[in-house]
């Protein structure tokens, strides 16, 4: 009985074992191939059935055995954790960038925000036709969402064009940040129209006033341009949700939203005029409620990424991995600091080198740290510090205030 607590102790002390212990043991020379052999070896044995020979840095946890929620989080980011270190490792290797097929992309990117802006643009027409016909709170709530789709297509559309357009002296470091801010600026619209309509059909119940009843001529019209304009929102979500571009993707997120937006307005449409005139104002609070919520989330993730938020643990152990790896002269990695200035990183490395290596040696190996970090796609621009020792304070001091002169 002893001997069995013992041995699941041991399994249980294997379990928690963070993968990072035995990278301490690993010499700086040897790569994540021999990481992930030595890794895979203490593993307990109702883990192992779930590692795949032919993928070796990933693992299926739905072919291990008694496991819990949280060891297959946990086994689940260590394998995570081998494969950004080997996504380091192939840093090294000559890497060919593809002229073309980056204008190519750019070139779908751009026309899918054009056909996303003509769609808008009839769809538009088409509402606000659809309106004026049935009367209906919940398809204005619609329609006042497709005005303001243009007004916010346009934004992104500026958004675009600012960012190709670069002016290196005015803008040293590029206008990437064009882009959280134009979503920013997109997604506030959005949050505003929900409150104005939450705010007419809040109006439209107290008044308790019901409207008339659509005409069959008036329903065939509703019918037919709401259905229209939730399959062509439909297919333009589709093709945009694929893209890379992550304008692309708020257009994309746009007309999922108003696939939802349609179904539900046009459901409280017609229930509220075949049976309780309340059901078209309680649908549109409904979709203006969703509209504030999702927009306002999208506010909160973009307002963040401009602030300085730090990388997640993760992305700090791969870029610590690599720069430990690096080279040969490097004693000790001092910092490793990674935090979002807009959509991508900013990173700061601090080394130790020898007191004596040559200023020429000691630079080629700073600048060719920087390059290769800056090869890493999470990353915009990177900086790397150079000393002699590590028991300095720290180099940077955090501001609490502005200046007095700033205020």
């Amino acid at each position: 009985m002893a001997g069995g607590e013992n041995g699941r102790a041991e399994e249980e002390n294997e379990v928690r074992a963070p993968l990072l212990a035995a990278v301490r043991r690993v010499a700086r020379k040897n790569s994540v191939n021999s990481m992930r052999g030595e890794f895979v070896a203490r593993l307990p044995e109702k883990v192992k059935h779930g590692v795949d020979p032919e993928r070796p840095f990933t693992i299926d946890v739905s072919r291990t055995r008694d496991l819990l929620e949280g060891e297959k989080e946990y086994y689940e980011k260590q394998f995570a954790t081998l494969r950004s270190f080997e996504e380091v490792d192939s840093l090294n290797t000559p890497n060919v960038v593809d002229e073309a097929l980056d204008l190519e992309e750019q070139r779908q990117s751009e026309f899918a925000m054009k056909i996303s802006n003509y769609a808008n643009i009839a769809l538009l027409a088409l509402k606000i036709y659809a309106t004026i016909r049935s009367g209906s709170i919940a398809i204005a709530a619609s329609t006042l969402d497709s005005l303001l789709d243009l007004m916010a297509g346009g934004i992104l559309w500026f958004t675009h064009l600012s960012m190709k357009n670069i002016n290196i002296y005015k803008y040293p470091i590029g206008k990437l940040r064009v882009q959280p801010v134009g979503i920013i600026v997109f997604a506030a619209i959005m949050a505003t129209l929900g409150f104005q309509v939450f705010v007419q059909a809040l109006e439209r119940l107290i008044e308790n006033k019901p409207a008339d009843k659509m005409t069959s001529a008036q329903l065939v019209w509703l019918y037919s341009i709401m259905l229209t304009a939730t399959f062509v929102k439909l297919a333009l979500w589709l093709y945009c949700r694929a893209s890379g571009n992550k304008i692309v993707r708020a257009y994309a997120k746009d007309h999922y939203f108003d696939v939802v937006t349609n179904v539900l307005g046009l459901a409280a449409a017609i229930l509220g005029d075949k049976f309780y005139w309340w059901i078209d104002p309680a649908g549109a609070i409904i979709l203006a409620i969703y509209t504030i919520t999702n927009w306002s989330g999208t506010v909160w993730e973009n307002a963040v990424s401009l602030v300085g938020q730090s990388a997640p643990p993760e992305m700090l152990q791969k870029l610590t991995y690599l720069v430990i790896r690096h080279h040969p002269r490097i004693k000790r990695v001092d910092t490793v600091r990674a935090y979002t200035f807009g959509v991508l990183y900013f990173v700061e490395v601090d080394i130790e080198l020898p007191e004596d290596l040559p200023l020429k040696e000691a630079h080629a190996i700073g600048e060719s740290l920087q390059i290769k970090i800056e090869e890493l796609p999470e990353v915009e621009r990177a900086f790397v510090h150079l000393d002699f020792e590590c028991d300095h304070k720290p180099e940077h001091s955090i501001l609490v205030k502005l200046p007095s002169s700033q205020a």
